[in-house]
């Protein structure tokens, strides 16, 4: 099994994670193909759906069902990206340990499921992550650490990201109250982006599911 440093969150923890910067980035940023996390919470009937996309060619989906979490990342620098082969294709024993019923979610156009470059999932019940057992690639980067750090992010970490990314102050504290589960309202958003319409912003909140005082 993988080391991946500091280990991943887990499930529920990480559905929350991926919400909250999802949320960030509705306040941070009006245009929705800028935006680098996205949260679908009604993606299928029995799934949500989490999406990191660096703009730069890598992102990581996340599938969130009832019978657990699997996650395809692709980065297009590692020499395990099917582009990188002699011969086109998804690299040996990639998904071939990877349960039907969560793989399953992944035979959808949205994913590109041979752009990968690592695949983890956890079953419901399961108390790690898993991935399959890869042919002749040790030592070889997957950019699964790369990748999994931006989920791995702690509000001060985030906050940090975040005035990096949009090359603009963040207020701390309330990352850390969105973070928290703090109920998002106009003086929150304010705090974050005092030019980010409060009504779009809520609008945009209460379809990702999360706690927003539109002040009825």
């Amino acid at each position: 099994m993988k080391n991946w440093g500091q280990p991943l969150p887990e499930p529920a923890e990480l559905k929350r994670q991926l919400l909250h910067m999802a949320a960030l980035d509705v306040i941070m940023n009006e245009e929705d193909w800028l935006r680098v996390y996205r949260y679908v919470p009604d993606w299928k009937e029995d799934a949500a759906l989490g999406i990191v996309d660096n703009g730069a060619g890598d992102d990581v989906y996340v599938v969130f069902a009832e019978e657990g979490v699997i996650m395809k990342g692709f980065d297009h620098m590692s020499p395990l990206s099917p582009h990188a082969r002699e011969e086109y294709g998804v690299w040996p024993g990639m998904y071939e340990t990877a349960p039907a019923g969560l793989l399953a979610y992944l035979d959808n156009d949205l994913f590109e499921r041979e752009d990968v470059t690592f695949c983890i999932w956890r079953q419901a019940g399961d108390s790690a992550w898993k991935t399959g057992e890869l042919q002749e690639a040790e030592g070889e980067d997957d950019g699964s650490d790369f990748l999994l750090g931006y989920l791995k992010h702690t509000p001060e970490e985030h906050a940090e990201w975040a005035v990096s990314y949009y090359e603009k102050p963040v207020d701390l504290e309330a990352v850390r109250g969105l973070f928290a589960g703090a109920t998002v309202t106009e003086e929150l958003i304010a705090a974050l982006n005092p030019q980010r319409s409060a009504k779009d912003a809520l609008a945009e909140l209460e379809g990702l599911r999360l706690r927003a005082d539109r002040g009825r």
